[in-house]
């Protein structure tokens, strides 16, 4: 799955670089479980979840207890979670998911962006057909695993491929199936080390390195605005253009 693979590589950008940034994103999403499926997690596989992101991240525990407790309190505001898409410059598409408890706000925010770079915010759906929305589960690749019974386990769960990676196997799913196969895995006691829904571009779109700086600087906008939670986009990376990233 290349496209998968470079398409993760790109994300490692500055998504998580910053541990502040990390968890209030995680406690947002705790915030949004817990609205949804209430405060246990035993009974809500969507807070199993966000946990399992949060040890990801090395959210301490008190921290996610603490946030939990909170969330679970009747003045403790609801987060909507919203998506917005649009193409930054040279065709480049871009889709956003966010977590927010003013709409106005964060939708002039993410038009502002596109604006000074280039871009234009568009209408919801317009990019749907660029972006395959999958769930990929990170597990633990344990030497005891045999692959093929796991394969035909997972299929059960909606399993389409996996990739073997060195210390880890990377699930994919139709994001129909995210649930079914949290549950599978979960049934299986092979442990989840991170789960999510990605948009994964079905194409990507070739551009240099010195246009490359122009959508970086919107993703980048885009990533540190305290409302988003995830960014998606279609340019194709290569070396050139992860040795910018990187810098």
């Amino acid at each position: 799955m290349g496209r998968a693979f470079e398409f993760r590589k790109a994300r490692k950008m500055k998504r998580w670089a910053k541990m502040s940034k990390a968890f209030t994103r995680i406690g947002k999403d705790i915030v949004i479980a817990v609205k949804e499926g209430g405060g246990n997690p035993d009974t809500n596989t969507r807070l199993r979840q966000v946990m399992q992101n949060a040890k990801s991240v090395n959210m301490p525990k008190e921290n996610i207890l603490r946030a939990i407790k909170k969330a679970s309190e009747k003045e403790t505001a609801n987060y909507e979670e919203i998506s917005l898409e649009g193409y930054g410059a040279y065709g480049i598409a871009v889709f956003i998911d966010c977590a927010t408890n003013n709409n106005n706000r964060t939708v002039a925010d993410i038009r502002s962006y596109f604006n000074k770079c280039d871009g234009a915010l568009g209408t919801n759906g317009s990019l749907e057909y660029i972006f395959d929305r999958k769930g990929v589960f990170t597990i633990e690749n344990n030497i005891n695993i045999d692959l093929e019974n796991l394969e035909m386990e997972l299929i059960d769960g909606g399993l389409e491929e996996f990739e073997i990676e060195t210390d880890n196997l990377v699930v994919y799913c139709d994001y129909k199936d995210f649930n079914n196969m949290q549950l599978k895995i979960e049934s299986l006691n092979i442990e989840i080390i991170r789960s999510e829904l990605q948009r994964i571009p079905n194409t990507t779109k070739k551009i240099n390195a010195d246009q490359a700086k122009k959508i970086l600087k919107l993703l980048d906008l885009l990533e540190d605005n305290e409302d988003v939670q995830q960014v998606f986009h279609n340019m194709e990376i290569n070396e050139e253009i992860l040795k910018i990233m990187d810098s």
